[in-house]
């Protein structure tokens, strides 16, 4: 454990931070599984990707993930809304 007051300070936002992303990744992984689910009805998938789409670039800007695997998965979950127009 930790002896100086700052230190001590810095596990505590570490550990708060931590809590958040993982609240804050979760979130966005269901909302992901959410998405993939209504797959088959255009409408409510056209109307639910752009929120899943801007919950995944948050977490690329707050370093939860990385900037290439929200690329990586909003490209995957754009390629389904193609394939049924095509």
């Amino acid at each position: 454990m930790a002896n100086h007051k700052a230190t001590k300070k810095d596990t505590r936002q570490a550990a708060k931070r931590r809590d958040r992303n993982r609240y804050y990744g979760k979130t966005t992984r269901n909302a992901i599984r959410d998405l993939k689910a209504v797959a088959s009805d255009d409408k409510a998938y056209d109307e639910k990707l752009p929120l899943t789409v801007s919950m995944i670039d948050k977490l690329a800007k707050r370093g939860v993930i990385h900037k290439n695997k929200a690329n990586n998965l909003k490209s995957k979950l754009a390629r389904k809304t193609s394939l049924k127009t095509a």
